[in-house]
């Protein structure tokens, strides 16, 4: 209740000063409801590896998958080949997918076109992803201690100098990019050119990626002066529209902290060496409280 009413106070006084505060308020508070909603990052609670055969789920501690005491000792098998997984309920255990009853069937991954599917039981969600070739099972629980005992995000002050419109530089020949994620995987994306802008006097140079062929938007993964002692350590993320007319905007007021700020079982890409940054960006979203 206390932060509903810090947010709806912070609401009230950006509405009644710039009209670009209140825009950037706006975004900010839908920023912390995704963040707190049901199947939220707050909500992500386990990471299990699948191996082949035969894994067991359940909240009995002999399991190869152990969930929270809010499943029954034993909910399910996932059998997993050849990068194919399948799934059997247990007798008399209520597991849904898309809504409906589930006794068996198969898995389709984060990967697979037409995204994955996902079994419900009470408060707690799984689902397949893939990551560099290997498989395993996303648990998100809508009762997580994370969830409950969330303080809410801090921010740095809303600031139009940190609104920036870049020189966009496209790359003269197509080029992908190494992006590493925090499992020591790497993969190539595409970028299609260099941002380029002056910020507290220097000049910065910041490449995006595309993150699929049909993008409509930039992503910007860095790290800058600001991360470990008020940013997130790992750096922060930030998307644009697409550039027009050779400039781009990036707005720091939205960059924000990547999921692995608030679980352990997240994936999250890291900044390539070209976007760690000497200078201070002090605009956005500060490093949330420690995980416990």
């Amino acid at each position: 209740m206390q932060r509903e009413l810090a947010a709806a106070m912070l609401a009230v006084a950006a509405a009644a000063g710039s009209p670009y505060v209140a825009e950037i308020e706006q975004w900010r508070a839908k920023r912390e409801q995704r963040l707190t909603a049901d199947g939220g990052w707050l909500t992500v609670t386990g990471l299990f590896w699948l191996k082949d055969g035969p894994n067991t789920l359940g909240s009995a501690p002999g399991n190869d998958i152990v969930l929270p005491a809010s499943a029954p000792a034993r909910m399910a098998v996932i059998d997993f080949t050849g990068g194919k997984a399948a799934v059997r309920v247990e007798p008399g255990v209520a597991v849904l997918s898309g809504g409906k009853p589930v006794t068996a069937m198969d898995l389709r991954a984060d990967s697979a076109g037409g995204g994955s599917d996902v079994l419900v039981h009470g408060p707690l969600t799984l689902q397949v992803i893939e990551r560099g070739g290997r498989y395993g099972i996303r648990l998100k629980d809508n009762e997580s201690r994370p969830r409950r005992e969330f303080a809410g995000l801090k921010w740095y002050p809303v600031s139009e100098a940190h609104r920036v419109v870049a020189r966009f530089v496209p790359h003269a020949t197509p080029k992908t990019i190494p992006i590493a994620n925090v499992l020591g995987q790497e993969e190539q994306y595409p970028s299609p050119g260099t941002a380029v802008f002056t910020i507290a006097g220097q000049e910065v140079r910041l490449d995006p990626i595309l993150e699929s062929p049909d993008a409509t938007e930039l992503f910007f993964i860095f790290k800058d002066a600001t991360a470990g002692r008020d940013t997130y350590p790992a750096g922060r993320y930030l998307y644009t529209p697409l550039p027009r007319d050779g400039v781009v905007t990036l707005d720091f007021n939205k960059a924000y902290s990547p999921p692995c700020a608030f679980t352990a079982y997240a994936t999250c890409p890291l900044p390539p060496a070209q976007n760690r940054l000497a200078v201070r960006i002090e605009a956005g979203e500060k490093k949330p409280a420690p995980l416990h």
